[in-house]
């Protein structure tokens, strides 16, 4: 073989080689791009079912409180509050305060906005409620006051509600109707008389 035919042959067995090499060179980056795409779906999965299950927790124990502060009210206007009411509406109270620093540390700008003002709102509910049970409300706070601001509450969560489902991608809002339905439940404030602004645990002034 001359030397013409031996480095033609050398030249086409280094082609060949650098094409196996280009070749398996972009079989590699293919693969790995598919490993970063299923490892950024699988990421956005877990992060998607992580924000959906504090959601769920944050609304739930959201209603339950507002809920709790309701029955609170109603117990203040027929009978002296017990030990174990106050324990109920304490733990109502822990639990959403749990799912709130939960919620602080994942959701999104939207969300959390609407969920701190339920958080402000229900924190300031609370507090008129515990100062009428403890006989010690502020000027102009009644009773019938904290009915008022505790049915306010629902707006509140229910516009919350609607901004986890937003971004969660799933269509469609929490309906007026059932603000209504929950406000014939747990409404304090259309049968509520006026009551005493002192007094802890005595019956409402009729």
């Amino acid at each position: 073989m001359d030397m013409g035919a031996a480095l033609i042959a050398i030249v086409g067995v280094a082609g060949t080689l650098g094409g196996v090499l280009l070749t398996q060179r972009g079989a590699d980056r293919t693969k790995q791009r598919e490993l970063e795409l299923s490892r950024a779906i699988q990421e956005a999965r877990e992060d998607r079912e992580l924000r959906r299950r504090s959601y769920t927790d944050l609304h739930r124990d959201a209603r339950q409180f507002a809920t709790a502060l309701s029955r609170h009210l109603y117990v203040m206007r027929d009978r002296a509050v017990a030990d174990e009411d106050v324990r109920t509406l304490e733990e109502a109270k822990d639990a959403q305060r749990n799912g709130w620093s939960e919620a602080i540390m994942i959701a999104p700008g939207a969300v959390l906005a609407a969920a701190s003002a339920v958080n402000g709102a229900l924190t300031r509910v609370y507090g008129q409620v515990k100062r009428q049970e403890q006989g010690n409300p502020r000027q102009g706070e009644t009773l019938q006051t904290a009915a008022e601001a505790q049915q306010s509450l629902w707006p509140l969560i229910h516009a919350m509600g609607d901004a986890m489902r937003h971004d969660l991608g799933v269509p469609g809002e929490i309906r007026t109707t059932l603000h209504v339905a929950q406000a014939g439940h747990v409404g304090v404030q259309d049968d509520m008389p006026g009551v005493a602004e002192t007094g802890t645990g005595r019956r409402p002034q009729a």
